[in-house]
């Protein structure tokens, strides 16, 4: 059991302040890696200590797995924690961790490169009997991928980056003349994004919720699900509202759901905090496995107040070689759970981001109602980073109670001197078919946003 005093963030934005707060509640010490642009920021402030990594280029900072690996060693760490993003799933820190004597929160090197490739993890979720919705091996060449089209044979498909997830490299292909053009455009964008252009293909389902179950495993092969989430409104397969639980689901579903998640970790010896993905198809109500995210996710505050799990701190004590301190029989779901992720885009202008200084910051208050943030008054949006700047969560007794209180609590929310999505979140929390329909993947974009535009210009 490795004995944990002090340990690295490795990260920015909300997650670094999430993070730092964990370390605090289990009596750590915290030391966060910062850019230059973020010596001031929210979590620096918080931090028991800061260290510089390097200029505002995200290469030459946070994606640096020697800056980050030196930081630690320099400030005497004894754990590296990634949160989302950047390094959080690349396997060279982890090893890298191995290498120095430091504590990676999260996965081994070898598990997560099992885990992370999703062309491994489906292979895995095969031979366990887990739905994977037939789809192809890796394609390396055009004619690779024309080949395995025409075997498949059962068009709409999805041409998908092996490597990659958060939609990149992932393309519609509606038929065979589409086929070059998804080719290409998917091998770009996987190549940019991860380094690798190793694409597949898989089944496209047109109407798709997307559902995912909560994961913790430790060391001691223990592994837990703390039920399942529905991440289904998205926008450019970015998503915009989560829930937990699930409504609308089956209880054979759910199970099904549950047990696969459970069986896929197992079945991969996973560790720590992870995510098993799935898209579960509106009409027919099966499901196929997605991807297995080995980190923790922006929307795991639904999960942790539904079930009353700190999932990040359950995360250090894995770490720390800990077991999992709960049994599933003590994973009790209680009420309902929504989060908002509040970027800074303009709506208006097709989600233009909108960096900038945040003039006035005033949080919502009350029962049921939490805000995950680094901002502050004068707090300084980046333009080099991604846009969300704070999560707003509600729970309540029901969906209804929890989407009522959402709305109230946006209305609450103010954020001057920058445009933000604010009251586009209002929007789709208060639209009737979100409110009373099983809403799919594609329903953002293909119904809600439409009809929005609609009523504006009349």
């Amino acid at each position: 059991m490795a004995e944990l005093r002090r340990v690295l963030v490795a990260n920015r934005g909300e997650i670094a302040v999430r993070v730092v707060r964990a370390c605090f509640d289990e009596g750590l010490e915290s030391v966060v890696a910062v850019s230059e642009v973020d010596r001031d920021s929210l979590a620096a402030r918080l931090a028991d200590r800061v260290v510089q990594i390097g200029p505002a280029s995200a290469s030459e900072s946070y994606l640096s797995v020697d800056r980050i690996v030196a930081a630690a060693l320099h400030a005497g760490c004894d754990a590296i924690h990634p949160g989302y993003g950047f390094l959080s799933e690349r396997p060279e820190l982890a090893d890298a961790c191995a290498e120095n004597d430091l504590v990676f929160v999260g996965p081994p090197g070898d598990v997560m490169r099992r885990s992370g490739d999703k062309l491994r993890a489906r292979e895995v979720a095969e031979k366990l009997g887990i739905p994977t919705g037939g789809g192809t091996a890796g394609l390396a060449s055009l004619d690779e991928a024309i080949e395995a089209a025409t075997r498949l044979d059962a068009y709409p498909l999805l041409m998908k980056a092996s490597a990659g997830g958060g939609g990149r490299g992932m393309t519609i292909v509606r038929g065979p003349d589409d086929l070059r053009r998804a080719f290409e455009r998917s091998r770009l964008e996987a190549e940019r994004a991860f380094g690798d252009g190793t694409l597949y293909l898989e089944r496209f389902i047109e109407q798709a919720r997307h559902i995912e179950v909560q994961i913790l495993a430790d060391t001691h092969g223990n592994v837990r699900h703390l039920g399942e989430r529905d991440c289904s409104a998205q926008r450019r397969y970015q998503k915009l509202v989560e829930e937990a639980p699930a409504v609308g689901l089956s209880s054979e579903t759910t199970t099904g759901l549950r047990e696969a998640a459970v069986r896929l970790c197992e079945g991969l010896s996973y560790v720590g905090a992870g995510t098993v993905e799935f898209l579960v198809d509106a009409k027919r109500g099966d499901f196929i496995f997605l991807e297995l995210n080995a980190r923790v996710q922006v929307e795991h505050p639904v999960t942790e107040e539904v079930t009353g799990i700190d999932i990040v701190r359950e995360q250090l004590r894995i770490a720390a070689g800990e077991t999992v301190s709960f049994s599933q029989d003590e994973v009790v779901i209680t009420g309902h759970a929504v989060e908002c992720r509040i970027n800074a885009e303009d709506p208006e202008r097709d989600f233009l981001p909108s960096p900038g200084t945040v003039d006035v910051w005033v949080e919502p208050q009350g029962a049921g109602i939490r805000v995950d943030t680094f901002m502050h008054a004068g707090a300084r949006v980046q333009p080099y980073y991604d846009s969300m700047i704070a999560k707003v969560i509600t729970h309540a007794a029901d969906r209804d109670a929890a989407l009522t209180l959402m709305d109230r609590a946006l209305g609450r929310l103010r954020a001057e001197g920058i445009a933000t999505t604010t009251l586009l979140q209002r929007s789709i929390i208060s639209d009737e078919g979100f409110r009373t329909d099983l809403i799919h993947t594609r329903w953002l974009e293909e119904v809600f946003l439409p009809n929005r535009t609609q009523e504006s210009t009349r």
